[in-house]
């Protein structure tokens, strides 16, 4: 992992987030202590969730949409 100073980030960001878009991973200082680390963000999976994921295990009960009871309500919008 390489080292990168805060000024060094300031001086080119463009190059920066490039080389990290890159794969490169980066321990950010600053006076002599380390700051942060910065890394590319892993891509989940690199495909879609397919649709219907978790078809059948569970259900929707029929009154979902159905209106809340007004002491419920009560409680989100005051009195």
């Amino acid at each position: 992992m390489s080292t990168i100073s805060v000024q060094e980030i300031q001086s080119d960001p463009k190059s920066f987030l490039g080389r990290v878009e890159a794969g490169e991973a980066f321990v950010v200082v600053r006076g002599g202590h380390a700051l942060a680390e910065v890394r590319p963000i892993g891509v989940l999976g690199g495909q879609p969730r397919p649709f219907g994921l978790c078809a059948g295990r569970f259900s929707v009960p029929d009154y979902f949409d159905a209106p809340l009871p007004d002491d419920i309500l009560r409680e989100f919008e005051g009195p």
